[in-house]
C-alpha cells in the first residue's frame, strides 16, 4: 500500500499542479523507475481531474440562474479549471504535434520541431479549435442533460489517460530519449502496470453506469436505449480517436513520443464528448 500510494502521488506531482511538497515529496521519493511505475496511475490522475472539474461543473449548473447559456458558460469555466489543474500539459504536447506534423513531412524534421518550446501557426490553430469544440460539445450536451455533462467530464478524463498507456506498450519511444521529458516512459509498460490502469478505469465507471439509472418511486426507468448506451458510444468513439492517433504517429514517426502521448490524451477526451453528444 505504502509503494501504490508513493507511485499514485508521485504521478499526481508530475501531471498536475496539485502541490505535492515539503515533507510528503520526500516521503514519496523520485526516481526514473518510479516515474515509470507511476504509468499505472494515469486514469487514477483522471480521477482527481475529472472529479475536479465535474464538481464546479456541477455547482455552477445548479447555482446559475435558468439561461441556455449556463451550460456554456459552466463549460468555459470548467475548461479553464482543468487547464489549471494539469497546467496545460496535455494541451502543450497537442501543439507541439500538430506544428512538428504540420510543418515537416521529414520524419527528422518533425521531431526537431516538436522539441521547439515556441508555438508555430499549426500548434495555435490546434490549441483554439481543440478548445473551441471541447467547450461548444460539452455545452451541447449540457443542454440536452446537465447530468450526462457532469457525468461525460468525470469519465472522459479517466478514459482520455488510459489509451496513451496503449502506445506505450504498443509503440517504441523516438526522438532524443537524453533529452526528453517522457524518457522514464521509454521503456514498454509492463502488463501489470496495464491491468492496473484498467483497473483504475473500471472502478471509476462503474458509478457512472449506475448513476445513469434514474430511480423514480423505487424504480428504475428504462429509455428505449439502454441506459448505459451513451456511455458505450462515448467509450467506441474514445477508441477511434486512439486508433487515429496510433496510426498517425506510427506512419509519420513510427514510435511515440511525450507530445504524442499529450495529443492522445486531448483527442481521445474530444472524441469521447462528440460520441456522448452524438447518443444524446
Amino acid at each position: 500500500m505504502s509503494q501504490f500510494l508513493r507511485h499514485y502521488l508521485l504521478a499526481i506531482q508530475f501531471f498536475t499542479r496539485i502541490p505535492v511538497t515539503g515533507r510528503l515529496a520526500a516521503w514519496v521519493g523520485f526516481s526514473p523507475a518510479m516515474l515509470r511505475a507511476s504509468a499505472a496511475h494515469f486514469p487514477g490522475v483522471g480521477v482527481v481531474v475529472g472529479a475536479l472539474v465535474a464538481g464546479l461543473t456541477a455547482v455552477l449548473l445548479a447555482c446559475l440562474p435558468p439561461s441556455p447559456f449556463a451550460p456554456l458558460v459552466a463549460a468555459v469555466l470548467g475548461t479553464v479549471l482543468s487547464v489549471m489543474v494539469t497546467g496545460a500539459f496535455h494541451e502543450d504536447g497537442l501543439a507541439d504535434v500538430a506544428d512538428g506534423l504540420g510543418g515537416s513531412s521529414d520524419r527528422d524534421r518533425a521531431l526537431v520541431i516538436m522539441k521547439d518550446s515556441r508555438v508555430g501557426a499549426f500548434g495555435s490553430l490546434a490549441l483554439v479549435l481543440a478548445l473551441l469544440s471541447k467547450v461548444a460539445l460539452l455545452a451541447l450536451i449540457g443542454s440536452v442533460s446537465p447530468r450526462w455533462m457532469v457525468l461525460g467530464i468525470f469519465a472522459a478524463h479517466v478514459v482520455s489517460r488510459t489509451w496513451p498507456l496503449l502506445l506505450i506498450r504498443l509503440m517504441p519511444h523516438v526522438g532524443d530519449a537524453t533529452g526528453s521529458k517522457s524518457k522514464p516512459l521509454a521503456d514498454q509498460i509492463s502488463i501489470a502496470s496495464l491491468l492496473a490502469a484498467g483497473m483504475w478505469c473500471f472502478i471509476a465507471l462503474a458509478p457512472v453506469f449506475v448513476a445513469h439509472c434514474a430511480i423514480d418511486s423505487g424504480a428504475i426507468h428504462m429509455s428505449t436505449w439502454s441506459p448505459i448506451s451513451p456511455l458505450l458510444v462515448a467509450l467506441f468513439a474514445s477508441s477511434l480517436g486512439f486508433a487515429y492517433m496510433g496510426r498517425m504517429l506510427w506512419r509519420r514517426l513510427q514510435g511515440f513520443t511525450g507530445d504524442g502521448l499529450g495529443a492522445t490524451q486531448q483527442l481521445c477526451e474530444l472524441a469521447f464528448y462528440l460520441g456522448l453528444a452524438l447518443s444524446l
